[in-house]
């Protein structure tokens, strides 16, 4: 199915239906209560809302939702092999990034059956025949949760170890038919101080995958709330050099600054920018996602853009999330008309 001009699309979660959501903490809680069909079950029913959620509100590349993962990565810590959690340092209190899951390495990082997004495609195939991306975390945002113990000597070590895993899982991943890949690398917008060594870590990571890739970068979003400085200044205009073919960012809850810098990328670069703040109860009206819109347009040609939420919708509450949806499709829907295209 050809994309129309200026595409809708969601940057990958969607909110927990609140059932789904009371239902995960029961079977946390006694996981002996339910088999794995009542699991499977409960989680079919969970995509099939996200999905009707999102077509009903106009979008026009769609994913899953990500109702198979907690947050929209630290679920893939299941699927590796050489890890063990530690305790959380700090249990009470207004939550923030240090209450999320971390992990230290006893072995040699693995993933001998995959990361699992294969098997996502699969069911999301079964309920849904809409254009979908696949999200993927990177090897780099990957290792933020992940001290490397006796094993790796920092960060960057279990970074090279992430690399052939995450490579293989794109690999995978097309090779069961996704044609949409989306690399998210929040990570590297908190911390640009080598961008040299991020675009080769990117270019190991995609290599030999052949797919559309998207690579977002955001600047965090557990809780609601960002992490590091939010600027993407440091990382352009050499992020321009990235082995992908679009670029996700966002410009909506920093009140569209920096939208500028989209001039230094290539013209061979794409662009997924965020118009809607996942970060804030206020749904924006159409006319204000329109006329944030058109400011992307004075740098970037039209045949270029697609339009997302800043970030995934799994901090925002559903009913938020639809309502910044539809108006982000039908504030593309206005600037689509004026462009003489339906």
């Amino acid at each position: 199915m050809p994309s129309p001009l200026l595409p809708v699309t969601v940057i990958g979660s969607w909110s927990f239906p609140g059932w789904y959501e009371r239902l995960i903490s029961e079977i946390s809680a006694s996981p002996s209560e339910f088999g794995p069909a009542d699991r499977e079950e409960a989680l079919r029913d969970a995509v099939r809302l996200a999905v009707d959620d999102q077509l009903r509100a106009g979008i026009d590349r769609i994913t899953d939702g990500e109702m198979q993962r907690v947050d929209f990565n630290l679920g893939f810590y299941d699927y590796l092999n050489g890890i063990v959690p530690l305790p959380q340092a700090r249990k009470l209190g207004v939550p923030a990034h240090d209450q999320r899951s971390k992990f230290r390495c006893v072995g040699p990082l693995s993933a001998p059956d995959g990361l699992g997004t294969v098997a996502e495609y699969r069911r999301f195939q079964e309920i849904s025949s809409a254009p979908s991306k696949m999200p993927v975390p990177g090897p780099f945002t990957l290792a933020g949760c992940i001290s490397g113990g006796e094993v790796y000597r920092d960060r960057l070590a279990v970074t090279e170890a992430l690399i052939p895993i995450v490579n293989a899982e794109l690999k995978a991943a097309v090779a069961a038919g996704v044609d949409f890949l989306q690399l998210d690398e929040p990570s590297f917008a908190c911390h640009p101080d080598d961008p040299d060594y991020f675009l080769d870590v990117i270019a190991r990571t995609v290599e030999g995958v052949d797919a559309y890739i998207s690579m977002h970068m955001c600047f965090g979003n557990y809780r609601g709330r960002a992490v590091g400085w939010r600027s993407y200044r440091p990382l352009f205009p050499h992020v321009g050099r990235a082995k992908v073919h679009q670029l996700a960012l966002e410009f909506a809850s920093r009140e569209m600054a920096e939208i500028d810098i989209l001039r230094e990328l290539p013209d061979t670069m794409d662009v997924a920018v965020g118009l809607v703040d996942v970060k804030n109860t206020w749904v924006e009206p159409a006319s204000l996602v329109a006329d944030r819109l058109r400011m992307v347009l004075k740098h970037v040609d039209a045949t270029r853009v697609s339009v997302t939420p800043d970030c995934g919708f799994s901090q925002t509450a559903r009913y938020i999330a639809v309502g910044k949806a539809k108006a982000m499709a039908e504030g593309v829907r206005i600037v689509r008309s004026e462009l003489g295209k339906s």
